[in-house]
C-alpha cells in the first residue's frame, strides 16, 4: 500500500495542474480505453521513480548514515589539579563527549558558542576529503562569534582509527574542549585483531594550573611558558581514573597527547600492550612495555589481563623534561580485592636513543585491509619518485623585540580574512603564493607573514622537517596521511635517502623530530584544498610556527573539491559575499 501511495504521489506530482484534476476529479468522464491508457503510464511511470527514488535514499542514507550532535560551548569551574580555574566545557562536560563513527559516516554537529570570544573547533587526523571548509583553523574558517552557532558537516570518508577534536583559537587548549573520534571498520571489513572485550580512551595531556587567557597573554608578550603543571588523563589528576577488566579478557586502549607542551610516555604497571593501530593505520603487532606518545599523535593498544587479581598503575609522564611530570590512573580487575602496590613503574625520561629506536619499530602492517577490504600494503608508495623535495626547518627568532617561533624563517600572522575564503573570492590582499620558501635560508632571522606555499593536485613531494633546536618538535599536516619514510639525527643530506624506509613504513598524520635531526615523509597530494602544517607544540603554532599548503588544481568539479558550504560563515573582506545557492 505503501508503495502503491509513493507510486500516485510521485505520478501525479509530475503533471500539470490540469492533468491531475483530469485524473483525480474527472474519471468518470473518460471512456475505459482512455483510462487503461493512462493506468499503464501510470505504472511505468512510478516504476521508473520508484527505482530512482530508492536508489536516491540507499546512495544517500543507507551506505553513509548521518550522525547528529548539538554542543553548547560554554565556560565552567574544573578542579583536574585541585585548583578552581576557568575551563571550557561541552555540554557542561569536561573533557568533552565522544564521538563515535563508522567509515564514510556523515557527522553533523551544531556548535553553539556561549563563550564571550570567538571559537573554532578542528578535527585532528580527521581528513576533510575535498573539504578543507570544515577543517576549523583560522586559515579556512571564519570563527563563530559569541552567541552564534555554525553547523560542521564532516564525512570521516575513506578512513578508520583514534583521533580527536579540539578548539584551534586563542589557546582554548589549554581550558579544555577536547574530546576522542573513533572511526570504525565497516562490518564487512577484516580488521587484523579479534573484537576486544572492550575499548577504551585515555585523552592525557600536560595541564596548567594557570587560566588559558592568562597563558595567551604572557605569549603576546613575547615571554615563554613556563613548565605545566602536572599531567591529565581523562581531565583527572593522580588517581581520578579506573578501568575495569576482566580477567582472561583481551581490552583496546586509545591514547591521545592533547597536550600543549610536552610528549609523554605511556605504560601499564606488569602487563605487555600490542600496538595494533596509528592514527587510522593498522600496524605491524609489536609488544611494548611503554610506548612514547608525542603531541598530537594517537596510538591504539590491545592489553590482556593476564596477571594476578588486583589493581595495577596505568602510568603516564613526561618525556624530555628536566622536572618529570608523572600522572596515574587504575587498571581494577573484577574480582581484585587488593589495591595498587610497589613503587609506580618508572619510564624513560631523557634517553632520545630508546625514543628513536622504538619511532623505527612501527610499522604499516601490509597484508592488513584499511577502510576498504584492499591491503594497505597494495599502494606501493616506494616505488613512486617525489617530483620535488621541500625542506622546513623551524626555529625561534626574536621579531620586533617578542618571541616567535617561524619556518624557514617566516612566522605566520592569522590574515584578516581566512585564506581558504580570499582564495575561493580572488580578494587580492590577504596573501601572496610564495610568501614562505621551500627551503630555508640558513639566516637565523625571521619576518611576519600570512604563509601559504603553492603546491599542485596530484603532486606526489618529500618533506624533511630540519630541527636544529634542542627540544622535540611534533608536526601535524591536516587533510591527509603520510608515510613516515625516515628520522636521524644530525643534517639531512640526499645521501640519507639510502636509510628510508621503502617497503612499511607507517602511514599518519603527525609525526615527531627529535632535537638537532630530521624527519623525512612521502606524502600524495590527492586533496585539494588549503591545509594547514603545523607545530603541535600550542606555544609555538600561536607565535608563529605554522602555515598553509594551498593544493591548487584548475578544475571547478565537484570530483575534486566541494564549494564553500551553504552556511559558511563569512568575515573580514568576505563579508557581505554568497556562497552557493543551494
Amino acid at each position: 500500500r505503501f508503495y502503491k501511495i509513493l507510486c500516485i504521489w510521485i505520478y501525479t506530482s509530475s503533471q500539470s495542474e490540469t492533468q491531475h484534476i483530469n485524473i483525480i476529479q474527472s474519471p468518470k468522464e473518460r471512456n475505459q480505453k482512455e483510462r487503461e491508457k493512462e493506468k499503464t503510464k501510470m505504472r511505468d511511470s512510478c516504476k521508473v521513480s520508484v527505482i530512482l527514488l530508492l536508489v536516491l535514499i540507499n546512495g544517500v542514507f543507507g551506505d553513509n548514515p548521518y550522525r547528529f550532535f548539538t554542543w553548547k560551548i560554554t565556560y565552567g569551574d574544573i578542579y583536574p589539579l585541585g585548583v578552581k580555574q576557568q575551563g571550557i566545557l561541552i555540554n557542561g562536560q569536561f573533557p568533552g563527549p565522544h564521538i563515535d563513527a563508522i567509515t564514510n559516516d556523515n557527522i553533523i554537529i551544531s556548535v553553539f558558542n556561549y563563550l564571550k570570544e570567538p571559537f573554532l573547533m578542528s578535527w585532528n587526523g580527521v581528513q576533510q576529503r575535498k573539504n578543507s571548509w570544515q577543517d576549523g583553523v583560522i586559515g579556512t574558517t571564519c570563527p563563530i562569534p559569541p552567541g552564534k552557532n555554525f553547523t560542521y558537516i564532516i564525512q570521516v570518508k575513506d578512513q578508520i582509527g583514534s583521533f580527536f577534536y579540539f578548539p584551534s583559537l586563542a589557546f582554548h587548549k589549554a581550558a579544555g574542549a577536547f574530546g576522542a573520534i573513533r572511526v570504525w571498520s565497516r562490518p564487512r571489513i577484516p580488521v587484523p585483531f579479534p573484537s576486544p572485550d572492550g575499548d577504551f580512551w585515555l585523552l592525557a595531556g600536560d595541564w596548567y594550573k594557570t587560566n588559558h587567557y592568562v597563558l595567551r597573554r604572557l605569549l603576546e608578550a613575547g615571554r615563554n611558558l613556563p613548565m605545566p603543571d602536572g599531567v591529565l588523563i581523562n581531565g583527572r589528576g593522580w588517581g581520578g581514573n579506573t578501568f575495569t577488566v576482566q580477567p582472561g579478557k583481551t581490552y583496546r586502549f586509545r591514547i591521545s597527547n592533547v597536550g600543549v607542551a610536552t610528549s609523554l610516555n605511556f605504560r601499564i604497571q606488569g602487563h605487555a600492550m600490542k600496538l595494533v593501530e596509528v592514527e587510522g593505520s593498522h600496524t605491524v603487532q609489536n609488544i611494548y612495555t611503554s610506548l612514547d606518545v608525542h603531541l598530537g599523535q594517537s596510538y591504539s593498544v590491545l592489553v590482556t589481563a593476564n596477571q594476578a587479581p588486583q589493581d595495577y598503575y596505568i602510568v603516564i609522564s613526561s618525556r624530555f623534561t628536566r622536572r618529570v611530570l608523572t600522572t596515574t590512573a587504575i587498571l581494577h580487575y573484577s574480582n581484585s580485592r587488593r589495591g595498587v602496590s610497589g613503587p609506580v613503574p618508572n619510564g624513560p625520561t631523557l634517553s632520545i636513543a630508546s625514543s628513536l629506536y622504538q619511532a623505527r619499530t612501527i610499522k604499516r602492517n601490509l597484508t592488513a585491509s584499511g577502510p576498504r577490504p584492499n591491503p594497505q600494503g597494495s599502494y606501493h608508495y616506494g616505488l613512486i619518485k617525489p617530483g620535488r623535495t621541500i625542506i622546513l626547518a623551524n626555529s625561534a627568532p626574536w621579531i620586533n623585540g617578542k618571541q616567535r617561533y617561524a619556518v624557514n624563517g617566516a612566522s605566520f600572522v592569522a590574515p584578516d580574512t581566512p585564506l581558504k575564503l580570499a582564495d575561493y573570492f580572488k580578494i587580492p590582499g590577504v596573501f601572496n603564493l610564495g610568501s614562505i620558501p621551500t627551503s630555508p635560508s640558513g639566516g637565523s632571522g625571521g619576518y611576519l607573514q600570512s604563509s601559504v606555499m603553492a603546491a599542485n593536485f596530484r603532486e606526489y613531494i618529500e618533506i624533511v622537517f630540519q630541527n636544529w633546536e634542542n627540544s622535540i618538535q611534533s608536526w601535524h599536516i591536516s587533510g591527509y596521511s603520510f608515510f613516515v619514510v625516515g628520522m636521524d639525527g644530525g643534517l639531512w643530506t640526499q645521501g640519507s635517502r639510502a636509510k628510508y624506509n621503502l617497503r612499511d613504513a607507517v602511514s599518519r598524520s603527525t609525526v615527531q623530530v627529535y632535537p638537532r635531526a630530521w624527519t623525512a615523509i612521502y606524502i600524495a597530494l590527492d586533496n585539494v584544498g588549503m591545509w594547514n602544517i603545523r607545530s603541535e607544540s600550542w606555544a609555538r603554532q600561536y607565535l608563529g610556527q605554522q602555515f598553509y599548503l594551498r593544493v591548487y588544481t584548475s578544475s571547478t568539479s565537484y570530483r575534486d573539491e566541494y564549494p564553500p558550504p551553504k552556511n559558511a560563515l563569512m568575515c573580514g573582506r568576505a563579508r557581505g559575499r554568497h556562497t552557493r545557492p543551494f
